[in-house]
């Protein structure tokens, strides 16, 4: 039996991201109503189909047998970050008008960073992740088909 939709991995492995949120139902609708995702599980933990990739949502604890000294919990300041999600998008402006007509809350409009490489902005998800939106400039194109 063929399951494209679910995060099973019948050789090698796939990447998720997994995120400690405060409410399911919340984080759930912002990933599958905002940025498009497909609703696989919804709760405990949640899988939502992203693009390529999966995101799994699931609440915080304590912990456990296999990682006995770690504590899940979602961010306790917005403004220090160790790790985000990346999405690089084909239109960077319809992505930010699309996503912020749904309700995304931008820290910015898209820039164009100094070196000419992309065009990037960043959202925040309900618990205060940071989501990176870029979207490549013909220079950056051009320098990954050099290495093709």
């Amino acid at each position: 039996m063929d399951l494209p939709d679910a995060p099973i991995a019948h050789e090698g492995f796939f990447a998720a991201h997994f995120f400690t949120v405060s409410d399911q139902e919340k984080s759930r609708d912002f990933y599958v109503r905002i940025l498009g995702g497909k609703l696989i599980k919804p709760e405990n933990p949640g899988y939502i189909k992203l693009a390529n990739t999966w995101i799994i949502l699931n609440s915080g604890g304590g912990p456990t047998p296999d990682k006995p000294k770690v504590l899940l919990e979602t961010p306790t300041n917005l403004n220090r970050v160790s790790s985000f999600l990346n999405l690089r998008v084909a239109d960077i402006w319809a992505c930010y008008k699309e996503w912020g007509d749904k309700g995304a809350s931008f820290l910015t409009e898209p820039w164009a960073n100094t070196d000419g490489w992309e065009w990037r902005c960043y959202l925040r998800d309900p618990d205060g992740y940071i989501i990176e939106v870029g979207q490549y400039t013909q220079l950056a194109i051009d320098w990954f088909k050099s290495r093709g």
